[in-house]
């Protein structure tokens, strides 16, 4: 299937690497752009957390990250110091996001990346890495 698709992914994150795998079930294969080595530009990190629908606040990472360290809890951050944040430290970029022509998703949990794929392009079963199925026999979603 020819489809532009980009993901911006961490490949030591198991629901990244879940979401990749869908998106490549679906016989796409994405733009991978692996944002802790070649961050997004603070333009389409902020389009694309709107295009997302999400908050920017939303869009950051503090599991495992320098979150508290850098006191991005503190509530008074506006977007600006937030963005800057996560583009001084990319960890604080939650991933994966995507990005297809049908929309921006980030894809958490992974079966997320379903709303943005064409939904008759699975032709059969899949399952995350953990086993959890997420696609039955026929590429229905089962969730």
């Amino acid at each position: 299937m020819t489809m532009d698709v980009t993901i911006y992914h961490n490949p030591e994150c198991g629901t990244s690497r879940n979401t990749l795998a869908l998106i490549r079930h679906a016989g796409i294969e994405p733009i991978v752009i692996e944002y802790l080595t070649t961050p997004p530009s603070r333009e389409a990190l902020a389009e694309m957390i709107a295009d997302a629908g999400l908050s920017v606040r939303e869009a950051v990472r503090d599991k495992g990250t320098p979150y508290a360290a850098l006191g991005l809890d503190n509530p008074a951050l506006s977007d600006d110091q937030l963005l800057a944040a996560m583009l001084e430290h990319p960890i604080l970029i939650n991933r994966p996001f995507v990005i297809t022509p049908i929309g921006t998703r980030l894809a958490r949990p992974s079966e997320a990346v379903l709303d943005i794929l064409p939904a008759d392009a699975f032709k059969g079963p899949f399952a995350k890495e953990d086993g959890e199925a997420v696609l039955d026999e026929r590429g229905r979603r089962l969730a």
